[in-house]
């Protein structure tokens, strides 16, 4: 089974645990068999090879996630960056066109493109590879897979199909309605349109030539910036007459705010946090270094980390995005393929850091002309490499760092740093990488 799992969003709706490089897909509130916890895309990646062991699954994503990607689901998987956001439309044909020029797929191989964020079970998926077979047989150009409705909901696009059979030709498409106008659709045997859909990679691409001036994966990557922003439905899917949809009647949970997630976490809190006995569904994430008491908390959602704190009613946290986007704060937090990062206290002329880098790993070897940095090691060993000169560096060990010095750190074991930098102009693109 081919999948293309589209890892997209900007992060603003799970404030403050998501941002601009850490969306909701990397959040750590899930648990698996062993009880760790885990992100949506490391249960949607496992779930998947735990139905099909042999998949090929490619990760379509923007760059800024690429490096949160790796971290969770290792340096071997398979992805492709989109250099700009453009929607999801070329999206999937930048990935289906790597799919076909780089990794020579065949043109009548099915793939299934699937959004990378939806709570579910293992049926699920099951289901994924019973539409994937259905556009392997070809009867239709686009098999879709069709949720059935467990209310009559304003929050989703929805299917009309012909019959009531588990797969049926498509009779017309809806946009996300008023309540009553959902409710005459289910009268209808509506089904939500989840954005799952399965076709082939030559009819994909056939129909991306006749709409897009290409030749192959290079030259549309080269011409990404100048493309159409606009959605794959709206672009090929409700165009197309050949089309059907598969019934699918499982769990499903869409969890894009903070009143769906605490739905589905796996506790009730995480982090340092206590509950007195008069709080009544109410979560709490805590990533701070500091306790947070809750007394009295009714119907609430808490979540604190170095982005910022939310308190808020469930229901009225639906509502929280454009609050966020007026915030316009940089991120504080980040995974890289390396580790991660937190920034723990800025100020006009210099900027603290947390850093941790897994064992085995390290940064790219790189400079700074407008600022110099003063690492101190917490604790574990490695070894940094400054102008070409290395030295091995454990607890306690204080490296200082020049402007416009070369320098990388390579973790032996896990290793906690301290970064400091200092200058009047500290910028995250103040940066240039070499070859170590």
């Amino acid at each position: 089974m081919n999948i293309i799992l589209l890892s997209g969003g900007s992060g603003q709706r799970l404030w403050p645990l998501s941002n601009s490089v850490r969306s909701k897909q990397f959040i750590k509130l899930f648990k698996n068999e062993a009880g760790e916890y885990e992100s949506m895309v490391q249960r949607v990646y496992h779930q998947i090879k735990t139905v099909d062991e042999g998949a090929s699954i490619m990760v379509a994503t923007s760059r800024s996630q690429v490096s949160a990607i790796k971290n969770q689901l290792g340096e071997q998987v398979s992805i492709c960056i989109e250099p700009y956001r453009r929607d999801t439309f070329p999206a999937i044909v930048l990935a289906a066109a790597k799919l076909f020029y780089e990794e020579k797929a065949d043109r009548d191989e099915a793939v299934v493109i699937c959004p990378v964020d939806p709570y579910v079970d293992h049926t699920y998926y099951e289901a994924v590879g019973r539409l994937w077979e259905l556009a392997e047989r070809g009867d239709a150009n686009i098999s879709l897979m069709g949720i059935e409705p467990s209310y009559p909901s304003e929050k989703y696009g929805y299917i009309i199909p012909e019959t009531g059979n588990d797969v049926s030709r498509v009779k017309e498409f809806k946009e996300k309605p008023t309540v009553e106008a959902a409710k005459e659709y289910l009268s209808k045997g509506a089904l939500w349109n989840a954005g799952v859909f399965a076709l082939k990679v030559g009819y994909l691409m056939d129909t991306a030539h006749e709409m897009l001036d290409f030749t192959d994966f290079q030259d549309l990557l080269a011409g990404y910036d100048k493309l159409p922003k606009i959605s794959f439905d709206y672009a090929v899917v409700e165009k197309e007459s050949n089309i059907q949809v598969m019934r699918y009647a499982g769990s499903w949970k869409d969890v894009g705010t903070w009143n769906m997630m605490a739905e589905v976490m796996a506790d009730r809190t995480k982090g340092n946090v206590t509950l007195d006995n008069t709080c009544d569904n109410t979560n709490v994430v805590n990533e701070l270094d500091i306790p947070i008491l809750c007394m009295g908390c009714k119907d609430m959602v808490i979540a604190a980390s170095s982005d910022g704190i939310l308190i808020a009613d469930k229901e009225q946290s639906s509502y929280m995005k454009p609050y966020v986007e007026k915030m316009g704060m940089e991120a504080m937090y980040a995974e890289k393929s390396w580790g991660t990062y937190n920034v723990i206290d800025v100020q006009d002329s210099f900027m603290t850091i947390k850093v941790l880098l897994n064992a085995g790993h390290q940064m790219k070897y790189h400079s700074h002309k407008r600022r110099e940095e003063v690492w101190t090691i917490v604790s574990g060993e490695g070894e940094v490499v400054l102008d070409g000169e290395r030295m091995q560096v454990r607890a306690g060990d204080v490296v200082k760092i020049a402007r416009e010095s070369r320098h990388t750190i390579i973790a032996k074991t896990t290793l906690h740093v301290i970064e400091v930098q200092i200058g009047e102009d500290i910028d995250v693109k103040d940066k240039e990488v070499f070859e170590l």
